[in-house]
């Protein structure tokens, strides 16, 4: 059964109703390679002439259980595009300074430059899902912050930005499966914590605060995309292809250049 990578504006998201190890089609493993290698060079080309163009600009925002992928997907969604014309910025807990701003202060100052790609790697949503989940602020206080947000994103779309939201969505076995490779594999157990298992336990609760923020910021200007993630190659392909296909949307082209070059000749 096909399975729709977004949801009806305005309709209640359930989790429950997507298949975090759905695959569309034919894809698999071996042949998703090649075309993720297609989407990212044309994407290299395209990213290139949005940059000499230097008038719009595409935010990715990435969010995601532990383990669900977001490095992984930047590693790869991004080979060869000119660091130059990319930023990745990761949200972890703000600092004092920041927490002496709304919620929103840090996230503004990290949003990308004319011309360039912007990647949050976790974002503005934090706000709605670690502070509700751990009690960090009052429930009247992160429910205002929807409407914050979808004003936000609406201000950064009217501002030229393309607003690009993707959930990387995976199973609780699968999360518990990359969880104890992390800790089995001595190259990659740095990235383990023991937080990561208490985190752990309150699945069921960021799946709740996950549904909302997927339900109230999802939005006309700014939709959200939910990927299914058990595979890691799928994930993969079908963010590649959403990027590609925002910046063909998007056709940047290269400025015109100054009369009188043709004739010209460098001694």
């Amino acid at each position: 059964m096909f399975q729709s990578l977004t949801a009806p504006i305005g309709s209640k998201i359930a989790l429950a109703d997507f298949d975090p190890g759905y695959v569309e089609g034919e894809w698999t493993k071996k042949s998703s390679k090649t075309k993720i290698a297609e989407n990212t060079a044309t994407s290299r080309q395209l990213a290139y002439r949005l940059y000499a163009e230097n008038q719009r600009a595409i935010l990715l925002v990435l969010q995601g259980m532990d383990t669900a992928g977001k490095d992984g997907t930047i590693r790869t969604v991004m080979t060869g595009i000119n660091p130059q014309s990319c930023q990745i910025v990761p949200f972890k807990q703000p600092s004092h300074q920041e927490l002496d701003h709304d919620f929103l202060w840090r996230i503004h100052n990290a949003v990308p430059r004319r011309g360039n790609i912007g990647i949050f790697n976790r974002s503005h949503y934090e706000d709605v899902l670690v502070v509700r989940v751990h009690n960090l602020v009052p429930e009247a206080e992160w429910r205002g912050r929807y409407e914050r947000i979808n004003d936000f994103e609406k201000l950064l779309v009217e501002g030229g930005i393309t607003v690009v939201k993707c959930f990387l969505h995976v199973s609780k076995e699968e999360q518990r499966e990359r969880l104890q490779a992390r800790l089995d594999n001595p190259d990659k157990r740095w990235k383990f914590s023991k937080a990561d298992i208490e985190e752990r336990r309150l699945w069921e609760d960021y799946q709740r605060a996950y549904e909302d923020a997927l339900t109230y910021c999802n939005t006309v200007h700014a939709p959200w995309h939910i990927i299914p993630s058990d595979r890691k190659w799928y994930r993969n392909l079908t963010v590649s292809g959403i990027l590609l296909k925002t910046l063909q949307q998007l056709d940047p082209q290269f400025p015109v250049c100054e009369e009188g070059l043709d004739d010209l000749v460098v001694d």
